[in-house]
């Protein structure tokens, strides 16, 4: 049972990468990407249960982590173009949001 939910998550995985590739816009593929590292959480806790290895968990819940600050931070990225915006900076995008 485990072993066919290994394998479906891995064909999802392989729809997921090629929405990456082929996403018709940014937050597609950001989306796609983030969809992705949670498909990699579920696989990660899966194969640690099939091979007997509880350590994997560790690992699934450390990705985990890592992928929603790195989702986080692309998107923050993309939306002010720098990591650390300024006063001024945000006080731009509203009047861009605005207009």
């Amino acid at each position: 049972m485990f072993a066919v939910a290994a394998a479906a998550i891995i064909v999802a995985m392989v729809i997921t990468f090629a929405r990456a590739v082929l996403g018709p816009s940014l937050y597609d593929r950001i989306l796609a990407g983030n969809s992705f590292g949670t498909k990699t959480v579920l696989l990660l806790g899966i194969m640690g249960y099939l091979t007997g290895r509880p350590d994997f968990l560790d690992i699934a819940l450390l990705y985990a982590l890592i992928n929603f600050l790195a989702t986080i931070a692309i998107l923050k990225f993309f939306r002010y173009r720098t990591m650390s915006p300024t006063m001024d900076d945000l006080r731009q995008a509203e009047r861009e949001k605005a207009e």
